[in-house]
């Protein structure tokens, strides 16, 4: 059984190109590995990344069902 958890920022004013190309960077990676590379990416809209990432995991773990293993977590979209 999968659990999935979802976060959205809205008023975000950057190109969905932009976004993109740092959203590339972490798909598929771990959430302490994609936590990392934002920290250290230089484009502004990493940041605005990293808390939407944030927000996703805090909203995971407030799910039934929940194991509470982060360190499991990845990237998916």
């Amino acid at each position: 059984m999968a659990i999935e958890a979802q976060a959205t920022a809205r008023g975000v004013r950057t190109s969905a190109q932009k976004a993109g190309l740092v959203c590339e960077l972490i798909r598929g990676k771990g959430v302490n590995q994609a936590i990392a590379i934002l920290q250290f990416t230089p484009k502004t809209i990493a940041r605005e990344i990293g808390k939407v990432l944030r927000s996703a995991v805090a909203n995971l773990q407030q799910q039934e069902g929940f194991s509470g293993d982060v360190d499991r977590l990845f990237v998916s979209a």
